[in-house]
């Protein structure tokens, strides 16, 4: 069996950088260390720092004193940021840096009186946080046909922007609508994530090559999802799995190329032990 992996497989730079600074807040400090909400979207990975110490707060009434909280990589609401800061823990924000981007953009664009739409997921960690800084009136919308039924205005200023983690093809058709159906541009935020694109791309590359794709990566991962949904877009036979042990290794063994890509969040041992285990087959 051949088994072709996606170079762009595994942590993002977002998630790298959220996890080194957790690792040195565990290594270097003698305060209990804890994260607020999962610090990222991989079950396997929150198990490791469990077994280190580490907590996950559901919300900050669950702040200890003196406790270290650590920001995920997703970000936060401005409103709990403030209550995570006014119970007096000493706070690192782990936000990757181009949802950060994004949060600044929308609070940007929404100070010139305009008022966002965004592309995501409304109950995702990070869509809830985007929409914290984009004030009243924001429509967060899943779908083009999502977006069709909302209620559009012609005398309100829209701005678009999206998830950092959305599908670039379904964005760029989103703006095509809107143009036509306003009848005028509008400001559009480019805060999809560089290498969210590029893994896409490489997902869909991969996929019309081979008889079936394996995405690896935690099922509460919006990312991890959306290269599942592109690959099988391509009419190819994919399963998204999180282990191993999850693979439907009959319907795998009557293939004889398969593609392997991972989430952005989905550390390389998990890769590497679905990649071993498909070459036995």
């Amino acid at each position: 069996m051949k088994i072709i992996r996606a170079r762009t497989a595994g942590f993002c730079m977002g998630v790298s950088l959220a996890l080194r600074k957790l690792d040195r807040e565990v290594t270097e400090n003698n305060a209990p260390i804890a994260t607020l909400g999962p610090i990222i979207h991989n079950p396997q990975v929150m198990a490791h720092y469990e077994e280190r110490g580490v907590r996950c707060l559901r919300d900050t009434t669950q702040v200890a004193p003196g406790q270290r909280v650590v920001i995920r990589a997703h970000g936060i609401p401005v409103a709990e940021e403030t209550a995570l800061k006014a119970t007096g823990a000493s706070v690192v924000d782990a936000t990757c840096p181009k949802v950060k981007r994004a949060q600044l953009g929308i609070a940007e664009e929404r100070g010139r009186g305009s008022t966002l739409l965004l592309f995501g997921e409304a109950d995702h960690p990070e869509v809830r946080g985007l929409l914290s800084y984009a004030g009243e009136g924001a429509m967060v919308f899943g779908s083009l046909d999502e977006l069709k039924r909302l209620p559009l205005r012609d005398d309100v200023d829209y701005f678009l922007a999206a998830q950092t983690t959305q599908d670039r093809a379904g964005f760029e058709d989103v703006v095509a609508w809107l143009r036509q159906r306003l009848g005028r541009d509008i400001p559009v935020l480019q805060t999809i994530c560089d290498a969210t694109r590029k893994r896409q791309q490489e997902a869909v590359d991969i996929a019309r090559r081979v008889q079936a794709m394996v995405v690896v990566g935690g099922f509460d991962s919006g990312n991890t999802r959306r290269l599942a949904d592109v690959a099988r877009a391509q009419g190819v036979f994919t399963v998204h799995v999180e282990t191993v042990d999850q693979l439907p290794v009959d319907e795998l063994r009557k293939k004889s190329v398969i593609g392997l890509t991972a989430g952005a969040s989905t550390p390389k041992s998990l890769i590497d032990a679905v990649q071993r285990f498909l070459e036995s087959l």
